[in-house]
């Protein structure tokens, strides 16, 4: 079938069902960024493609809701469709939700697939339509009934992660949890994010691309921990291992059963904003809901000493990779007749060279000109630029090894720049410097601290619109909360992290001109205990990506005697670490790469 003919077998069921209106999210049951080809509903329905973007659908329109990263492509791959693109953020366009709400009439019935969806926003959803004398149903994945050739659901092989390198027992950290559940007052604590079950069970597997986590879901209860995953993901010895630190093994499809058997009169743990809204509809009634942050979030973002220490090897291999890349690229890409796809194969293939790497952590960003001023932009064949001897090109990369997750961001001079790209390159890089050279008292949080890093641009009323940092998993999830650096409260819970020794987190302000370039510098620094004095426990941050800037687009002039410091300290740092395991051209060029300013 065609779009036109799925969308039309779509209504066909929606109107057998009695739903007027349905809701297909980008989501799986899990809450998670990346889903694996079972989870491409929306995709199926409307033949957009990309990686964000909701539809819905009524008997007579279709709209598809991306952002601007996705426009081009969208309007490319809807068109004929029977789909209408809204562009999300722009004038005059309503949200999911505000469309929704105002369409939906007395009497009529909104449908989506429960498992899809928050729990927080179904239950918003329950209660909006109420007010309208309109209905819900959450049972129903009517994409999923018209697919008849969907893939199946990804279970490949897991292991175990041994303690020396994960640094805790999951024991360990069972106790801990148990720990936070009896604080809360909590008999059972349930558990659908992937890389939270991955964090407290030692446990890592390839069933979500760029994540190396396992399709499950957890129980934590005072007498057992319950695990559902793919009948056969785990080797004979290693369900052995996990039987014999109470962790039992069930079917990934059984948990919804084994939820509706917990006892009225019993509490339960969940976090609504993470956890899906099909699991609060089958708890019994009388069971209580505690809505709390995950007790994993908190524990998982502070890395132990043994964590940290792997993740500053992981970032050694990744900077030998890309320092490399950056030297080849100097040296012979512009005579490869290099395009973005191919300076971001070639990036590939240098990490490849490193022992322990497994696959990119995100899908890679490869953005020549004007195509890095699309915060997001992700080269397609249709849109892959060749690079020509001028300008900036951005890459955004990202890896996962044996030993930690690495996400970094570098703007390479490809030719002559204008004077204003040349401005900017160097305002954003003292951004960047002043906050890998923040020492602050604790207590602070991302948003004490966001100013450094914007100051520059924000002296001559320019600004970057997102965030300026995020957390980092460990070989997990390269987002991951709660810590973060950004200029404003966000309306979670977590938006207000102190910032604690062992959080991973980026440092990457940026420059985006419209329609000419863009420029982002983004390292990863692991946040540590300074000096503790009379006036308290001062912190401070160890940048841990080791590869250069490109001083061919620094304006030194612009420059404060302490960035200066900063950037030549952070050079020579790159150097003595990468340096010596580099062969010896490379290892010269690399010596004038981090030369003195």
């Amino acid at each position: 079938m065609d779009v036109k003919q799925r969308l039309e077998a779509l209504r066909s069921l929606m109107r057998s069902r009695g739903i007027d209106m349905y809701l297909v999210e980008s989501e799986d049951f899990h809450g998670s960024e990346y889903v694996s080809e079972y989870f491409q509903c929306r995709a199926y329905i409307s033949g957009f493609t990309g990686s964000a973007g909701t539809a819905v659908i009524t008997q007579d329109w279709a709209g598809l809701w991306t952002d601007g990263r996705y426009f081009l492509q969208a309007d490319r791959q809807l068109e004929g469709s029977g789909f209408t693109l809204c562009r999300m953020g722009e004038e005059g366009v309503p949200t999911v939700r505000e469309y929704i709400l105002s369409h939906i009439k007395a009497g009529q019935k909104l449908g989506f697939d429960g498992r899809t969806v928050n729990a927080a926003t179904g239950r918003m959803y329950q209660a909006e339509l109420e007010k309208r004398g309109a209905f819900m149903d959450a049972c129903c994945d009517l994409v999923g009934e018209i697919w008849k050739e969907r893939p199946a659901l990804s279970h490949h092989a897991a292991w175990l992660m041994d303690e020396e390198k994960a640094g805790e027992s999951r024991v360990s950290r069972i106790c801990k949890v148990r720990a936070a559940m009896e604080e809360k007052g909590a008999d059972h604590l349930l558990l659908t994010s992937l890389d939270d079950i991955a964090w407290l069970l030692n446990i890592r597997g390839g069933d979500v691309k760029y994540n190396p986590v396992v399709m499950s879901y957890v129980i934590v209860n005072g007498s057992q921990v319950i695990l559902f995953a793919g009948k056969n993901q785990f080797s004979p010895m290693d369900r052995e291992r996990l039987l014999a630190d109470g962790v039992t093994l069930c079917g990934y499809e059984d948990f919804y059963d084994e939820i509706g058997k917990i006892i009225p009169a019993s509490t339960v743990m969940l976090d609504e904003n993470v956890a899906n809204y099909a699991v609060i509809g089958r708890l019994a009634p009388g069971v209580k809901i505690i809505d709390e942050e995950n007790p994993t979030l908190m524990l998982k973002a502070v890395k132990n000493p043994v964590e940290m220490e792997n993740i500053r090897q992981a970032h050694i291999k990744d900077g030998i990779a890309l320092t490399r890349f950056m030297y080849w690229l100097k040296k012979y890409g512009l005579d490869q007749e290099l395009t973005e796809i191919g300076a971001s194969d070639k990036m590939e293939s240098f990490r490849k060279q490193q022992p322990g790497y497994l696959e990119p952590s995100f899908a890679p960003i490869s953005a020549y000109g004007s195509h890095a001023a699309i915060v997001h932009y992700s080269a397609v064949p249709e849109t892959d630029a060749k690079i020509e001897p001028e300008g900036l090109l951005l890459m955004d990369t990202g890896g996962q090894y044996m030993q930690g997750t690495t996400d970094i961001t570098r703007t390479f001079v490809m030719g002559p720049l204008k004077e204003d790209e040349k401005i900017f390159f160097t305002l954003v890089l003292k951004g960047h410097l002043n906050l890998a050279g923040a020492k602050f008292r604790y207590g602070c949080s991302g948003v004490n601290l966001d100013y450094l890093a914007r100051e520059p641009l924000w002296q001559i009323g320019m600004d970057y619109n997102h965030g300026t940092g995020h957390g980092v998993g460990y070989l997990l999830n390269v987002h991951e909360g709660p810590n973060s650096i950004r200029w404003r409260t966000l309306p979670t819970r977590s938006s207000n992290c102190v910032l604690e020794e062992g959080m991973l987190t980026s440092d990457e302000p940026g420059v985006y001109i419209t329609g000419r370039f863009g420029i982002r510098h983004e390292s990863l620094m692991m946040c540590r205990k300074a000096e503790k004095t009379a006036y308290g426990q001062f912190m401070q941050f160890d940048t841990l990506t080791m590869v250069p800037f490109d001083l061919d687009g620094v304006e030194p002039a612009l420059m404060t005697e302490r960035e200066k410091k900063l950037l030549n300290e952070y050079h020579r740092k790159v150097y003595e670490t990468i340096g010596p395991q580099l062969p010896e051209e490379e290892r010269e060029w690399l010596a004038w790469a981090t030369r003195e300013i």
